[in-house]
């Protein structure tokens, strides 16, 4: 059996050049060939006079080419980016074809009126070539946007969409000029009686063209259900690039919609509409497949409904207005001078109003997203007259809603230990987008908002307010947070200092005093006995000596709770060498060096930093075996950096923290700095504490 190989060897730099220059080549002729067709047209018109083209039942032609350039440039632009996709090319043909279409109809009224040759030819391709322009778009429909027919059944239904669809050019081609005449209803223009107007037509019965002309125009509707069935399948199956893709054809068809409906209220549009309308499809389809993510097309598709219905609801309240006044004046007045009479009244004593009017229309489909300083006010207010962190949030959530019409607004605001404080209003259907609120660049929350929908939709100025209402909830929530950490801390320091208080009293009472008063006991019981016993009254002396040393000891040791002697003694530096003397383990080696600004340290500062380095020492010799280890103590930027690094075995992950560490995290928090414990490579940990000097001066 023979098989049948495709070369996927990827081209060469040469090939690809030679690719690039072959569609190089095709996007000028495209481009040549549409501009030259509608130039030309737009010459020969000029010369045929208006009289001539009512003869021979023609419009100016370069107008009817005006769409085809709307196809050709883009689809041009498309295959020079994406040369091997059809759509590029079926909106490049498409276009020329369009074009072509319009230079024969404009040299069809110049050959007959000068009696020129190639009327006949401009003819066949104006008359009966111009009506395959209709295939184009059940074509584009069934291949968008990969370029392929749909699989399976549907492919069926696109032969068959096709087939209807190719119907009536197909009867062009054939049928003879008087039959077709016949089916339009009006005689042949007399400049068309000298003219080949038959060159591939055959004759059949009588009343048998006419009928298969009625049975293509019928077909013609029915061939276009496939495409949009096939398209709305496509629609719900598709994801990513492609789903963007479906939803910018979506907003092309809005458009179209919208555009049709105008020519419906005022049909004399309808010759301008065409043009500009095909080329913006053209350019939609274009765009849609080389960069569909260049604009967020959820939001042009949200924005374009939901100002169309916002101005279509205007518009009928305008047109009510005017036709009752018309209907009441049209009772006593002439119906002319009625109608000038009611659009002068409507327009001195209604035309201040329409603007109100657009405004509550907004604001009841939008909200007040349009005046943001009374947004940001009447959030002000509303956060005066809060109580608690979770009212404030809950005031930013219903600003948030009621200014931009929200049906969800969630709050949230982070809390150290990974709480969150959360106020929400309204439910959630569907998807959310996330929105960060930040406080002096770091990252205190987020805003959660619906994610689809017209009225989520934000421009730039609305992205702006959002930002200023959003700031204030995160200043809110900073400043209450620092509210209860300050309140936090006076409870500390209060409950701290009473806590030593109550230890000093107790350590004084139930040690030291109890001490001193057995040591005076003794001394005057052995003065009372040095005369009559002496060696008893020795033996007294001595006790009262060994309980005098003991007190001695415990106000040391009160003393080095309070504060370490060594620090007045020798200094940090001194005190925290002394420190390792005592902490060094066997074949442990400990360093210390210090920078400048040592001596004139805070006394805040001092202690903490003794006992952080007395801590890290303490836990190296313990528990790193580490055979060196380095203290460095330098005074950065105003603040005291405390640095203990060793070549132990480090921290292995998932080791619990041990009560020693999270005194020196705690230490270092309680004069506004930080603690970081690290193990940076294999082995080793550094310990590295920060101490801001500067409130403690």
């Amino acid at each position: 059996m023979s098989r049948v190989t495709r070369d996927i060897r990827p081209a060469t730099a040469g090939q690809q050049g030679c690719e690039y220059g072959r569609v190089k080549k095709a996007m000028i002729v495209v481009l040549a060939v549409s501009v030259g067709s509608l130039i030309g047209a737009s010459l020969l018109d000029l010369q045929v006079p208006s009289a001539h083209r009512e003869t021979i039942e023609s419009d100016p032609a370069w107008m009817a080419g005006i769409p085809g350039l709307g196809l050709a440039i883009p689809g041009a632009l498309l295959m020079l980016r994406m040369p091997r996709h059809p759509i590029a090319w079926l909106l490049s043909l498409a276009g020329v074809h369009w074009c072509l279409d319009a230079a024969a109809a404009s040299w069809l009224g110049y050959a007959t009126w000068f009696d020129l040759p190639g009327a006949s030819a401009a003819f066949y391709i104006y008359q009966r070539l111009g009506a395959a322009l209709m295939v184009w778009v059940p074509l584009l429909l069934l291949i968008y946007p990969s370029g392929r027919l749909p699989d399976g059944r549907w492919r069926i239904f696109a032969y068959a969409s096709l087939a209807l669809t190719s119907l009536m050019p197909v009867v062009h081609l054939f049928i003879p000029a008087a039959s077709a005449q016949e089916r339009a209803g009006t005689p042949m223009p007399e400049p068309f009686a000298g003219l080949n107007l038959d060159p591939t037509s055959f004759p059949l019965p009588e009343g048998w063209w006419v009928a298969i002309m009625q049975l293509s125009f019928v077909a013609l509707p029915l061939g276009m259900l496939a495409p949009v069935a096939v398209v709305v399948h496509r629609y719900r199956r598709v994801v990513g690039e492609d789903r963007l893709r479906m939803r910018w054809l979506l907003w092309a068809a809005i458009v179209n919609l919208l555009v049709v409906a105008g020519v419906l209220a005022l049909p004399e549009l309808s010759a301008v509409a065409l043009g500009p309308t095909v080329g913006f499809t053209g350019a939609v389809v274009a765009i849609a497949i080389a960069r569909p993510t260049l604009l967020d097309v959820d939001r042009l598709l949200g924005g374009t409904v939901l100002y169309s219905a916002m101005a279509v609801t205007v518009l009928v309240v305008d047109a009510c207005v005017l036709g009752v006044t018309g209907l009441l004046l049209g009772q006593s007045l002439p119906e002319r001078d009625a109608a000038v009479v009611a659009l002068l009244l409507v327009t001195a004593g209604y035309g201040p109003l329409r603007h109100r009017l657009w405004l509550l229309v907004r604001r009841l489909v939008l909200g007040r997203r349009d005046d943001p300083y009374r947004v940001v006010a009447g959030l002000a207010e509303q956060l005066e007259r809060s109580t608690s962190p979770e009212d404030e949030l809950l005031a930013v959530a219903r600003t948030v809603a009621e200014a931009f019409r929200s049906p969800y607004v969630s709050v949230e605001v982070d809390q150290p230990g990974g709480a969150k404080v959360i106020a929400t209003v309204g439910t959630l259907h569907g998807a959310a987008t996330t929105l960060p609120i930040t406080y002096r660049g770091e990252p205190v929350g987020r805003v959660v908002l619906p994610a689809n929908g017209p009225r989520v939709a934000l421009s730039k100025r609305d992205e702006r307010l959002l930002g200023d209402v959003v700031r204030q909830a995160a200043i809110a929530a900073r400043s209450a947070h620092l509210v209860r950490e300050l309140q936090r801390g006076r409870e500390l320091i209060v409950a701290a200092r009473e806590e030593e208080r109550r230890r000093l009293r107790r350590d004084l009472h139930d040690g030291l005093g109890p001490t001193l008063g057995g040591v005076a006991l003794r001394i005057d019981t052995a003065r009372n006995l040095a005369a009559k016993n002496p060696q008893e009254a020795d033996r007294l002396l001595k006790q009262a000596r060994e309980d005098a040393g003991a007190a001695v000891a415990d106000v040391r040791r009160l003393v080095h709770d309070l504060r370490p002697p060594a620090l007045d003694d020798v200094g940090l530096l001194g005190a925290v060498r002394q420190q390792a003397s005592r902490l060094r383990a066997p074949g442990l080696t400990v360093t210390v060096d210090g920078g400048d600004g040592l001596e004139q340290l805070p006394a805040a500062v001092e202690v903490a930093a003794y006992r952080i380095a007395s801590e890290a020492l303490a836990n190296v010799a313990r528990h790193a075996a580490a055979t060196t280890c380095q203290v460095r103590l330098d005074v950065t930027g105003g603040e005291l950096v405390v640095e203990v690094t060793d070549d132990g075995v480090g921290i292995p992950s998932g080791t619990p923290t041990g009560v020693g560490l999270v005194s020196l995290r705690e230490r270092a928090a309680e004069l506004g700095g930080e603690c970081r414990i690290e193990c940076p490579g294999d082995r080793g940990t550094v310990v590295r504490a920060r101490l801001p000097m500067g409130v403690l001066k």
